[in-house]
């Protein structure tokens, strides 16, 4: 499963901000105004991060156990732009960080596994050198 899944902490640490051109108020798609507030002349930002305590409105999370973006799809770039650790081979100090103010562990590569190939897609489907059984013999009618 997607290390992300069990997080959340990254939507509780930063202010999310954006350039307003992202809003589904100018761009269809975008993200949902409704959810943001203004920040200055030229950005928006999620609702929620803006001043302490952080925690965007968009998160549905307990931290550590379950977590999801309600507007995945349209979240902003800025979010887009923030990697897990080790997700594509190297740390990211954001997520580091964010992880330990919650007592989490950085990720490490081990965490990134689950995406490794299952290591039987050649003549030893059980990872064990073993060749694959044959097939049951079909019944014979009485």
């Amino acid at each position: 499963m997607h290390p992300c899944l069990t997080c959340g902490a990254c939507c509780t640490q930063y202010r999310v901000a954006f350039h307003w051109l992202e809003s589904d108020a100018h761009s269809e798609g975008g993200v949902p105004s409704h959810l943001t507030e203004p920040l200055d002349a030229h950005r928006l930002c999620m609702r929620g991060t803006y001043s302490a305590p952080v925690r965007c409105v968009a998160l549905d999370a307990e931290i550590g156990v379950y977590s999801r973006c309600s507007i995945h799809p349209q979240r902003p770039s800025v979010c887009r732009d923030v990697d897990a650790s080790w997700e594509f081979g190297a740390p990211s100090g954001q997520c580091d960080q964010a992880r330990i103010v919650h007592g989490l562990p950085p990720l490490t590569a081990a965490d990134w596994r689950w995406r490794d190939p299952a290591g039987n897609d050649d003549d030893c489907p059980d990872d064990n050198g073993n060749s694959p059984s044959s097939p049951p013999a079909p019944p014979i009618a009485a």
